[in-house]
């Protein structure tokens, strides 16, 4: 791959490709063609970066320099059995799935996974995005570099072994804690309070682990283990499921800070 010259293939058109592939074709890249299983997605993500289309993989055009595929974890190992042999790097975007999951199919490989949390029409900018790039050979490394630092100044060299505990984390970080957003909703949509009524506690939250560990920065009833406050609580929960995860988080989160 050539900079800027050479042609990418996107495998997908999700949530990281349809930003991962605005993000390359803004700064210069050739987007030579997007395949997604379903033929609308392609195409319509084909048309925002100027790219040819398909929903087919005996279509997938064989000589671009690079193939990036953004797909969900279950598909992938399906899409490289059924790859056209090509003469380009072939990289994913997962955090789950270790770099030679592409080894019995192409000589070189790698992985290029930005951490972050994407939706297709939540405008975001790559400058501050970690990237975490993994190569099978020195050249394919220094050409994976190049493509991350042309839309980021975050770049972080982590193995497949790193990558699945980093993944972990990040699930616990982002996924996990934007559920607990969407419990409070329910509960606040029910008693007719709006949502953005919590937006300054969770950006204070949020920007706290700024300047505290998370540790420091843990408050609320279960540190202290109140049970007046807390019994209160599981009364006006009335899904069985929620009040189990109340019970199990205030337990964990007083059992690590009566252990301090």
């Amino acid at each position: 791959m050539n900079g800027k010259n050479g042609h990418v293939v996107f495998l997908g058109a999700g949530n990281v490709a349809t930003h991962l592939s605005l993000a390359l074709f803004e700064k210069g890249y050739h987007i030579k063609q997007i395949y997604s299983r379903r033929e609308e997605t392609a195409k319509e993500l084909a048309r925002k970066v100027n790219a040819s289309f398909t929903h087919r993989t005996e279509e997938i055009v064989p000589n671009a320099d690079l193939y990036i595929f953004s797909l969900k974890d279950s598909v992938l190992p399906e899409i490289i059995r059924r790859m056209p042999v090509t003469r380009g790097i072939w990289i994913h975007t997962a955090g789950s799935i270790p770099m030679d999951v592409f080894s019995d199919s192409v000589r070189k490989y790698g992985v290029f996974y930005p951490l972050q949390t994407f939706s297709k029409n939540r405008k975001i900018s790559f400058s501050g995005i970690p990237i975490c790039l993994e190569a099978s050979d020195e050249e394919t490394l220094r050409l994976l570099t190049h493509l991350a630092e042309s839309i980021s100044g975050n770049i972080h060299f982590i193995n497949s072994e790193k990558r699945r505990y980093l993944h972990l984390a990040a699930v616990f970080s982002c996924n996990f804690v934007n559920y607990m957003y969407d419990i409070g909703s329910e509960i606040l949509r029910k008693e007719e309070i709006p949502f953005d009524i919590l937006l300054p506690l969770i950006d204070e939250t949020a920007s706290k682990v700024r300047t505290l560990s998370p540790f420091e920065a843990q408050t609320g009833p279960a540190v202290r283990y109140d049970r007046n406050v807390m019994d209160k609580h599981l009364h006006l929960l009335e899904n069985e499921k929620q009040k189990e995860i109340y019970r199990l988080l205030s337990e964990e989160i007083h059992v690590r800070h009566s252990n301090s």
